[in-house]
């Protein structure tokens, strides 16, 4: 079963950003299952929202900026982030070099841009055990990335777990991780790593996939997932079969998009059970049909209509 990440990063550039409760940047990683998220409303109400604040943050940084003499417009780092981009401190940092302020982004880091510095800014942030409960709530498994960049990782952990932290990160590129193995067992907790890429460059920087997870963390990583992401399948199937009654047609993209691309394409009309079988088996894997008892979602879904509209088939509630 495939797995997307989504990381919630509670104020670097690419997600969500949290804080600890004391001001300390906590990052947590958001893993869903191939069908993404459930709830997926309440998810991106709080990602737009988290969004917007960003928006704003980089707002304060550029005044920051102009007052040490360093003035940048807001429409250079929108073009470096990309169109429907929120803008980060990492666009920022390209700004400046491309100003010729800097050097490297590595050295609009560690002179203006690190947390607290000079032109550091925070955004929309939620508190960490908010975000852990979210991730929870939305089919995900939740995980602590890099805990020893925290000041207190033990504090951290322990209030995170009590409200469903599902691991930490304790594999790094340099294999350097004393302590966080220990920390993981005592809370039971899975055990992952990762590059920490954020695109800054530098010598220290460990290139995306350079971090080697044994197979028995992977195994237990999907012991643990695979009945949460396949109850997230569940209420994905079984909400869409509500929510598409009195759909209207023009918004199906957005259907498509949140609900796994539910339809067809190019297959002639005949009966539905074996329509909305055949999709679901190409849609799911065995094991998540049978987990997610797909005789009772099939039910749920056959009761429907089925409408021609160019050359896709879509299923329909009535």
């Amino acid at each position: 079963m495939g797995s997307s990440l989504l990381r919630l990063s509670w104020t670097e550039p690419t997600g969500m950003g949290v804080d600890s409760g004391k001001g300390e940047p906590v990052h947590i990683l958001a893993y869903y299952g191939s069908c993404g998220p459930t709830n997926f409303a309440e998810l991106e109400e709080r990602l737009a929202r988290i969004r917007d604040g960003r928006y704003l943050r980089v707002q304060t940084m550029l005044q920051k900026l102009k007052a040490l003499k360093m003035p940048l417009k807001s429409e250079h780092v929108a073009r470096i982030a990309g169109d429907g981009v929120a803008p980060g401190r990492l666009h920022v940092a390209r700004a400046m070099v491309e100003a010729r302020y800097v050097d490297t982004v590595k050295q609009a880091f560690s002179k203006y841009l690190y947390d607290g510095g000079p032109a550091y800014a925070t955004g929309a942030e939620i508190l960490a055990e908010e975000a852990v409960q979210l991730i929870c709530r939305t089919g995900g498994v939740a995980i602590l990335a890099h805990p020893w960049g925290l000041k207190n990782p033990v504090s951290v952990v322990r209030k995170l777990k009590a409200v469903g932290l599902h691991g930490i990160e304790v594999y790094r590129s340099d294999g350097k991780a004393v302590g966080f193995h220990e920390l993981a067992d005592a809370y039971q907790l899975l055990k992952l790593g990762g590059s920490d890429f954020h695109g800054r460059g530098g010598p220290d920087e460990t290139d995306l996939g350079k971090v080697n997870i044994p197979d028995s963390a992977m195994h237990e990583f999907l012991k643990v997932s695979q009945p949460i992401w396949h109850e997230a399948i569940r209420n994905i199937l079984l909400s869409f079969a509500e929510e598409i009654k009195g759909i209207d047609f023009d918004s199906f993209d957005k259907y498509k998009c949140l609900k796994g691309d539910m339809h067809l394409r190019n297959n002639a009309v005949g009966d539905k059970e074996e329509i909305v079988a055949l999709h679901l088996s190409s849609w799911l894997t065995k094991e998540e049909r049978v987990t997610v008892e797909e005789e009772a979602v099939k039910l749920k879904l056959s009761y429907t209509v089925i409408c021609d509209k160019g050359k896709e088939t879509f299923v329909v509630s009535r």
